[in-house]
């Protein structure tokens, strides 16, 4: 993203003027240094557990997932 036409672009977007499309958005999650998956979280905690389960290795993440199955049985 040019950084002259950042501020505007991003002000558009905030507004609801103007939707990033999927690589636009994943460069502003990678900045952020947030998942992809956190724009699109529907709750203030699901975002916040995006971010964790993010930050796993594929190890934990697997634990974590066979965990929540258990749970759920």
């Amino acid at each position: 993203m040019d950084e002259s036409s950042a501020s505007s672009r991003m002000n558009h977007y905030e507004k609801g003027r103007h939707v990033p499309d999927i690589q636009t958005l994943k460069k502003i999650a990678d900045e952020l240094k947030v998942p992809l998956a956190y724009f699109f979280c529907e709750s203030e905690l699901s975002a916040e557990l995006s971010c964790l389960i993010a930050n796993l290795s594929d190890e934990e993440k697997v634990k974590l997932l066979n965990s929540l199955k258990k749970k759920q049985l």
